[in-house]
């Protein structure tokens, strides 16, 4: 209704500035009377007049200027909201593709976003046309007004004032003409002269005051010209809203303030249970809260499972010095986590199967435990908070140690099995697992814990990527030990190392290889994968890899030495030469770099299972150099492989290739340069051996 009067008003305003009064000056005695003095050489008056006219017109030019700044500053304003309101469309698309860690239940919120999008570009589609009747109804009357009714009278003024000043040159050479001495010919000239400059002067003069009489009638056109535009552009605006909005949006409007009243409603009640939540912990007595409270009274549960809580984990920093740090520990499975403050996920800090778990004395701290390894080898120690918490945790890894959570009914087992906590805990290995296994792979597990930080990802629902990569596969981070780590780790007794790492510096491989590359990496990380046959699953770990460090905020790399030879991948330590890590060209049976970031390269590797059976294992890296000289040079290792088995076809191979000055090994940073990783087009980043 208020729309429906306000433009009622707008068009009764504009009907009456079309009417025939509103053109009746009372200027016009005046325009009128400049002439006709002008004619009757009444120069006084009509200089008088003149001023005022001009006076007038210099007002209407800056008037003018200014008006015409508003209605720019209008014009802007709608161009802007124009471009507001595709953003605005944009960006309320946008929020679906949003990683919210809390997304669930957002289908309602994406739908009523999807509809409000598309009202925002219809909305955007009527601000475009508006702006674009403000620009040729309101903004281009008010500059042709400007540019061609006032720069013409402030031309002929110019060229008035050029008349006028012939016009009195003329007359001072006429009125120095001599008395005595007249000459009728310079006379004649002198009186021409005078006669040409005056009718110049008329009639510039004329031109002058006619365009200074019309242009009173013009300013009033300019002023309401602009303003009917702007008020017919409003209303056709706001009745092509009122036509398109008001019956579509009432029962969708509708439906959205219900459901917007309803979760106010789920809001409010869930406030209501925490005031009452908070109400009784202030209402507990704070003795609850004290450590130790009541020992005597205090009911341990002795039967735990799993267990969860913060410990005191002691680190040794020195040689005879330590620290002590407050982390968040729980047992997940057959393993002991823990998850440090602002982290998403935990981290595995030790496998509990077949350990021990004894109270200790340590540097005159209560309730201190150490956890130790099937071999006997002392582990982490850890100090809980209060006597309670001190047994139940030696309890749940006593429990945990015997692998009671894999029965049926662990509970009854824990009560059966569960004996004094304050002593050292015997392993008893219940499920006819071989010691011998047990503590190959607690070393393997143990080594982990120090070096290696693995985060499950959740994948998506999409087959394509379930056929590449099981969801939750998890992804390990940090497979290459510093240098630092290793000699520490390897000071003292000899041990086997998981990764391969040897202590000598020497690769006998390499001796008798005709390709030896050194490339410079950082490992990324490398998770199990379900296939080789496509260079897809490469892609797709790599996503994952990258995905799962940004969501955890894992940014530590290791730098290594990746060396290609014909026979070997090996990754080599910087600083020490000690290799970290070393795969068979054979077992490499994919690598890619990938499509847009060059510098990222993966391959996958077949790894025989004491089982019979194989799996796949893909590592990613990120290199300072392009990704497909590394495919390339793994591509030539492995043509290398082929052919050594036909000598007139190595040496082919060799012919084409060319060498170091010895004749040994093969030079690929002159291939690899121009080709972008291959020496031919036959040659890619990617293989599939």
């Amino acid at each position: 209704m208020l729309l429906t009067a306000w433009s009622l008003q707008w068009t009764n305003f504009c009907l009456s500035l079309s009417t025939s009064q509103l053109w009746r000056s009372s200027y016009l005695p005046l325009i009128v009377s400049v002439t006709q003095l002008e004619s009757a050489n009444c120069l006084h008056q009509t200089r008088s007049l003149l001023s005022v006219f001009e006076e007038d017109a210099g007002t209407l030019t800056d008037y003018t200027n200014q008006l015409l700044q508003a209605m720019q500053r209008v014009y802007g304003a709608q161009n802007e909201m124009c471009l507001a309101t595709q953003q605005l469309s944009k960006q309320l698309l946008a929020y679906e593709k949003q990683n919210f860690a809390l997304g669930k239940g957002d289908e309602e919120v994406i739908s009523t976003l999807h509809y409000f999008s598309k009202v925002m570009d219809e909305l955007n589609g009527l601000h475009t046309e508006l702006a674009k009747q403000l620009a040729d109804t309101m903004v281009l009357p008010v500059i042709q007004f400007r540019e061609k009714d006032l720069t013409e009278v402030s031309t002929l003024k110019d060229l008035f004032g050029l008349a006028s000043n012939e016009h009195d040159l003329s007359m001072a050479k006429y009125s120095r003409l001599p008395k005595k001495k007249e000459n009728e010919r310079v006379k004649a000239e002198v009186g021409k002269e005078v006669a040409s400059a005056r009718r110049k002067q008329h009639l510039s003069s004329l031109q002058y005051y006619c365009a200074l009489n019309a242009l009173q009638y013009r300013k009033r056109m300019a002023m309401m010209e602009p303003l009917i535009g702007f008020a017919h552009g409003q209303i056709n605006f706001f009745k092509r809203g009122a036509e398109m909005f008001s019956k579509s949006m009432d029962g969708f409007l509708s439906s959205v303030t219900d459901m917007v009243q309803s979760i106010q409603v789920e809001l409010e009640a869930e406030a209501d249970k925490m005031r009452l939540s908070q109400q009784e912990l202030l209402s507990v007595d704070e003795s609850v809260y004290t450590p130790d409270m009541d020992v005597a009274t205090s009911q341990i549960n002795r039967n735990l499972i799993q267990k969860a809580g913060y410990l005191n984990l002691r680190n040794k920093t020195g040689l005879v010095t330590t620290t002590w740090e407050r982390l968040y520990f729980f047992t997940q499975g057959g393993n002991l986590m823990c998850q440090p403050r602002g982290a998403v996920a935990g981290g595995l800090i030790q496998d509990l199967d077949n350990c021990s778990v004894m109270a200790v004395d340590c540097e005159d701290r209560r309730y201190c435990f150490q956890i130790s390894t099937p071999s006997g080898k002392p582990g982490i120690i850890l100090q809980a908070e209060s006597r309670k918490e001190y047994e139940e945790w030696i309890c749940a890894i006593n429990n945990i140690s015997r692998q009671i959570y894999l029965t049926d009914n662990p509970e009854a087992v824990a009560i059966k099995l569960n004996q004094t906590a304050l002593q050292a805990v015997t392993p008893i290995t219940s499920f006819g697992k071989k010691q011998e296994s047990s503590c190959s792979s607690q070393t393997i597990k143990n080594s982990d814990t120090e070096n290696d930080k693995i985060v499950p990802r959740a994948t998506g629902s999409v087959p394509e990527t379930e056929e590449l990569i099981a969801p939750g596969t998890p992804i390990q981070f940090d497979i290459v030990l510093p240098a630092t780590e290793f000699l520490e780790q390897n000071r003292g007794s000899r041990r086997t190392n998981p990764f391969g790492e040897t202590e000598d510096e020497s690769f006998p491989e390499a001796e008798d290889s005709l390709l030896q590359q050194m490339f410079i990496v950082r490992f990324l990380g490398s998770m199990a994968v379900k296939t080789d046959h496509t260079a897809e699953v490469i892609y797709e770990a790599m996503r994952q890899v990258l995905a799962a460090r940004a969501i955890h905020n894992i940014f530590r790399t290791t730098e290594s030495h990746l060396m290609v030879t014909s026979q070997t991948l090996r990754l080599i330590d910087p600083q020490t030469q000690v290799s970290r890590a070393c795969f068979e060209l054979t077992s490499v049976t994919q690598f890619a770099a990938h499509q847009e970031n060059k510098r990222l390269v993966g391959f996958v590797i077949r790894v025989p299972e004491s089982t019979g059976e194989e799996s796949l294992s893909t590592y990613i890296f990120e290199s300072n150099s392009e990704g497909e000289k590394i495919c390339y040079a793994i591509n030539l290792g492995k043509e290398i492989i082929e052919v050594q088995k036909d000598p007139e076809a190595l040496a082919q191979l060799m012919l084409s290739l060319p060498l170091t000055n010895d004749g040994k090994y093969v030079l690929l940073n002159d291939h690899t340069d121009g080709t972008g990783g291959s020496p031919g087009d036959s040659r890619g980043a990617e293989s599939e051996a």
